[in-house]
C-alpha cells in the first residue's frame, strides 16, 4: 500500500508538469458475460454485484489511472454459444474489455473467439479478464495474448491442496466427485497425480463425474461414497451442484471430511451450516477473515446486499487494470495489454504479479476450515454463525507451475 501511495503521488506530480494523463477521468466500460439466469444464477448475480461494488469503491491509491469503471452484465445463461453471441454484441457496442469466469467450458471458446476477433478487427481489440475459470489449458496449450487469468489454475490449487493433505494421517481412502466438464475433469486428474507423488499409501476408492447443473438429488452419489468406505471427499463442484451435494451429505448423515474449491460460494455456506459439524476445508486465494481493506469491503458489501463478497479476484482485476492504464498512460487495449504483462502490484495477498509468459496471476493461496464464528474469526458467512478460518498460507512460488504457452504478441504501438 505504501508503494501504491508513493506511485500515486508520483503520477500527480508528473501530471502537474506535463498535463493530465490521457486516461484520467475516462469511463472504461467492461462487459461481464456471465450466467445471470439458470442453475448458477445466484453465483453470477453475486459476482456482477461484486464487480460493480468494487468499481464504485476503489480508492485513489487503488485506481491510480483515475478512470471510472462501468460494469455491464450480459446474461449468457451459462451457454458457450450464447457467450460468443454476446461477445460480438459487446464488440459492436464498443466494449473493449470483457470479463467472465464461471465455467471453463465457456472460457476456452470465449478466449479463442477474442483472439480471432482481434486479428480480424485491428483497432477494435478486446481484452478478456478471466476471474474464475481455472482450466490450465487457458494459460498453456490454448493461451491467448488477450486473455489474463486472475484466479489460480487447477494445477496450482491441486499442488497446494495435496501438499496440505499429505500431512493429514487420517486420509487413507479418497472419493472424487466432480462436474463432467473440463474443470471437474482437471480437478480429478491433478488430484490423482499429486496424491500419487505425495501420499502413495492413500487409495482412490471412487471417481465420479456428473452432468453440469442438471442433478437435482445427489443422494445416489452419496450412497456410492458411503458404500466405498471413503474417509475423505474431494470435489471441485460449485454453485447449485455444490449446495445440493452438501444437502445430500447432511441428509445421509455422512460426516467425512470434505476438501473443496468452492464451499464458500453463494448458497453453499447456508447448506453447510444446516448440517452442523461437517468438516470442510477449502483451497482458494482467500478466506473469510481478512483484516483491513478487504474486511471493510466484505462488511460493507454484506450490509448493502445481505450477501457475501467472496470473489476477491474482482478486486485484483480492477486494481491491476488501473495500474496498467496508469503505466500505459492510456485506456487503449493494445497499450494496456502490454502494460499488464509482467505487472507487479499490491493485491489483497500482498505483492502480486501477472506472469508475462502466459498471463497467469501469481499470488499466494490459502487453506481454510469451516467452523463457528469466534472472538478471533468474526466474519459471519451468509449470517449462518459460521466462517472460513485460515489454516495455512502457501507463498506464490509454492503454487507456481511450468507453462507450455507459446504466445504471439502484437506490436504494442
Amino acid at each position: 500500500m505504501k508503494f501504491a501511495l508513493k506511485f500515486l503521488a508520483g503520477t500527480v506530480m508528473l501530471a502537474a508538469a506535463v498535463g493530465a494523463f490521457a486516461q484520467k477521468g475516462e469511463t472504461v466500460k467492461i462487459a461481464m458475460i456471465e450466467g445471470l439466469s439458470g442453475p448458477f444464477a445466484n453465483v453470477g448475480q453475486n459476482q456482477l454485484k461484486s464487480w460493480q461494488f468494487v468499481a464504485e469503491n476503489l480508492t485513489a491509491a487503488e485506481n491510480p489511472a483515475g478512470v471510472k469503471f462501468e460494469i455491464v452484465g450480459m446474461d449468457s445463461k451459462s451457454s458457450p454459444q450464447e457467450a460468443l453471441n454476446l461477445l460480438k454484441a459487446a464488440s459492436d457496442q464498443g466494449f473493449r474489455y470483457v470479463t467472465q469466469g464461471n465455467g471453463s467450458n465457456v472460457a476456452v471458446p470465449l478466449s479463442d473467439a477474442v483472439g480471432k476477433a482481434n486479428e480480424r478487427n485491428p483497432g477494435k481489440e478486446i481484452v478478456y479478464l478471466n476471474y474464475a475459470a481455472v482450466d490450465p489449458v487457458l494459460t498453456n496449450d490454448k493461451c491467448n495474448y488477450w486473455h489474463f487469468r486472475l484466479d489460480a489454475d487447477t494445477s496450482m490449487k491441486m499442488e497446494a491442496l495435496t501438499s496440505f493433505m499429505k500431512d493429514q494421517p487420517n486420509i487413507k481412502k479418497v472419493y472424487l466427485l466432480n462436474q463432467n466438464y473440463s474443470h471437474g475433469q482437471q480437478v480429478a486428474k491433478y488430484f490423482k497425480e499429486g496424491l500419487a507423488r505425495k501420499r502413495p499409501d492413500a487409495q482412490i476408492v471412487g471417481d465420479d463425474l456428473h452432468p453440469l447443473g442438471q442433478v437435482k438429488d445427489f443422494a445416489p452419489y452419496v450412497a456410492k461414497i458411503k458404500q466405498s468406505g471413503a474417509d475423505t471427499l474431494v470435489t471441485g463442484n460449485w454453485g447449485q451442484d455444490m449446495t445440493l451435494l452438501i444437502k445430500a451429505l447432511n441428509d445421509a448423515g455422512l460426516k467425512i471430511p470434505v476438501y473443496a474449491y468452492y464451499a464458500g460460494v453463494s448458497g453453499t455456506p447456508t447448506a453447510l451450516a444446516s448440517g452442523g459439524d461437517l468438516e470442510v476445508y477449502q483451497i482458494a486465494y482467500n478466506h473469510s477473515n481478512y483484516t483491513g481493506r478487504m474486511n471493510q469491503l466484505m462488511v460493507d458489501f454484506q450490509k448493502k446486499f445481505s450477501d457475501d463478497f467472496y470473489t476477491f479476484s474482482v478486486y485484483n482485476g480492477l486494481v491491476a487494470l488501473s495500474n496498467a492504464m496508469a503505466k500505459a498512460k492510456s485506456t487503449d487495449p493494445i497499450k494496456v495489454s502490454a502494460a499488464l504483462e509482467g505487472l507487479k502490484f499490491s493485491g489483497f495477498n500482498g505483492e502480486s504479479e501477472i506472469r508475462k509468459t502466459d498471463h497467469q496471476m501469481q499470488q499466494g493461496l490459502w487453506i481454510s476450515k469451516w467452523q463457528k464464528v469466534d472472538a478471533k474469526n468474526k466474519y459471519n458467512v451468509e449470517k449462518t454463525g459460521y466462517t472460513f478460518v485460515p489454516v495455512k498460507y502457501l507463498e506464490p512460488y509454492v503454487a507456481s507451475t511450468p507453462t507450455s504457452c507459446q504466445m504471439k504478441r502484437p506490436n504494442a504501438g
